[in-house]
This record gives C-alpha cells, structure tokens and sequence, in this order.
C-alpha cells in the first residue's frame, strides 16, 4: 500500500501578505476607544518639545498621541516593559492597529514616560475628568490600599553619610579625571559606557546624601541606599525588613476605577488616608464622601484628620 498523499507544513517559509489594518481589530475594540479617549485630551505641553518641524526639517518625531495611547493600551493589559510593549508591537493586533504596523523603539517609549512623567499625570487627571463628567466616577465611596513594592536595592548598599560623602569625593574625583582626558583623542565606546556609568553613580549618591538630610529630623543615624537612595527599609508580611516602597492606591467603588495612585517612602499605611482624599480633591474638585479602608490606616490621628475634612 503507497504512502498517502498529504500537504506538508512549510514552517521554514517567509510569506508577502497584505495586511488591511482596519480589520486587525473589530468596531468595539479597546484599541479604539483608547485613540478616541486621548484625542480629546489637551496633548499642548507633549508637542511644544518637539524640535522638528516641516519648515525647519528634521527626522519626523512620534505623534506623542501614538505614544501615550501605546502605554495606556499596554498598562489596561498588565504590560508595563516598555520593551515588551515594542516586542508586542510585531504582531499583537491593538497594538498593530495603534502603529498602523509600524515599528515603534523601546527606547522611545521608555524615555517619553520619563521625560513627561509630570505631563502624564496631568493627563490622568484630565481622564479622571472626563470620567467624572461623564458619571462613571462618583466618589460616593472610595476603596485605598497599600501595598509594599520590593526594590532593587540590596539590603547591602544601605550606608550612612561619612561612607557615602567618601565615595562620593572618590566618583568626583574620577570624573574631573575624565575632564581632563576629553582633549586627548575621541574616547571609544566603551569607555563613554564607562563614564556615562561614573556620572549617574555620582548623580545617586549625591541624591543619596539629599535624602539623609530628609531623615535625619527623625532618625540621626540613617542609612540610605547608594544604589536606590529612594528606598526605605519596610517591615515585609514575614516579618522581615527590606528594601521597599509603600505604593498607595485609591478606587472610586462605583465602577472600580483608580483614582489615585501614589508611591511612598512611609513604613505603613497609619498616615495615608488624608493625603489621598487631599489628592482626589485636588484632581477632581470634590472630595469622597466616604473612605474605605482596613485596620493599618485607622488610628486616632487618622480619623480625626477625616472629621476635620468632612470624609466618613
């Protein structure tokens, strides 16, 4: 008996196919809703930072609505690597339709969410706005909580002021050496690698001695670390102590939607409850009517500061 005659898989193929991008995603698709929403916000403070333009010339810049549509599109399905979200540019199909299957870098990304951190949250607020006007939010009850993000810092590189003001000298030092060696020949790329690291080690660990100046008040022999000097050392749920930030979120109950997010260096939750409502208040001109919260944020103090604001 022959074989069976049978058409076998080519994988090892590349293929030229029309793409319609239109189609890669239905009318009711995220994606979609997405680019609608950030159009109708106010992007004037994103586009005054581009250099470029049709009577000057100039490689043409990302349309920073493209921009901010990926990275909302991306957070509203857990992806906050900006280089995932590039990888996933290739062949996700909200994410194709978002570029018109472009390309897009993740060093663009990654950079536009740091340069226009303080433009970004404004652009939060002018969501929770429309939001809000359009009754989705209504601030009846507002849910928070907080939660302990673990850092990259190693428990290690926690020092006090005389060992950071000591390598801090020594970095100097190091760096007024490359100075000097700049006139002598185009340094190679590895060694711009090697300055440019030197340079941001000395910008931590001057940051680092700024925020011992901040403990200091309370606790006069503080440590800090040379490589986060942001991170604080918190109680974790074992009951062991590690480098950590105290991330707070707030949701309207209504609908579940955030509507405020704030990262911390407090060790608990015992004095966060003000300051949120005080955020909400400030974002969108009303304050909750009611705080929901569990035992970590309830103490004397805690209620009180809720009296005298009004807030159940």
């Amino acid at each position: 008996m022959s074989e069976p005659l049978l058409r076998r898989i080519n994988r090892a193929q590349r293929l030229w196919r029309a793409v319609d991008v239109e189609q890669l995603i239905g009318e009711d698709h995220p994606a979609r809703a997405i680019w609608d929403l950030v159009g109708r916000l106010r992007l004037d403070r994103f586009y005054e930072g581009i250099e470029c333009s049709e009577e000057e010339g100039g490689r043409p810049a990302y349309d920073p609505r493209l921009l901010i549509s990926l990275w909302i599109y991306a957070y509203s399905q857990g992806i906050g690597s900006a280089r995932e979200v590039a990888r996933r540019c290739e062949w996700e199909p909200g994410l194709q339709w978002l570029t018109g299957c472009a390309a897009v870098n993740y060093h663009t990304l990654s950079s536009f969410r740091v340069e226009y951190r303080a433009e970004l949250d404004e652009l939060f607020t002018q969501v929770l706005g429309l939001m809000s006007a359009e009754g989705l939010i209504t601030l009846e009850q507002v849910v928070q909580d907080g939660t302990k993000i673990k850092a990259q810092a190693a428990s290690a590189s926690f020092q006090g002021e005389a060992k950071i003001a000591e390598h801090l000298e020594r970095v100097r030092r190091r760096v007024r050496e490359m100075g000097e060696a700049d006139g002598e020949q185009e340094p190679s790329r590895v060694e711009q690698a090697r300055r440019r690291a030197r340079r941001e080690r000395q910008q931590r660990l001057e940051q680092g001695l700024e925020e011992l100046q901040k403990l200091r008040p309370n606790k006069p022999q503080a440590r800090v670390s040379v490589s986060e000097p942001e991170a604080r050392r918190m109680r974790q749920a074992d009951g062991g102590i590690a480098p950590n930030y105290n991330v707070q979120i707030a949701a309207d109950a209504a609908q579940s939607l955030i509507v405020d997010v704030k990262v911390t260096q407090a060790p608990n939750d015992s004095e966060q409850l003000a300051p949120v409502v005080g955020r909400i208040a400030a974002r969108l001109g009303r304050k909750p009517r009611q705080m929901l919260a569990d035992g970590d944020f309830t103490n004397r103090r805690s209620i009180a500061a809720m009296a005298e604001l009004g807030v159940d």
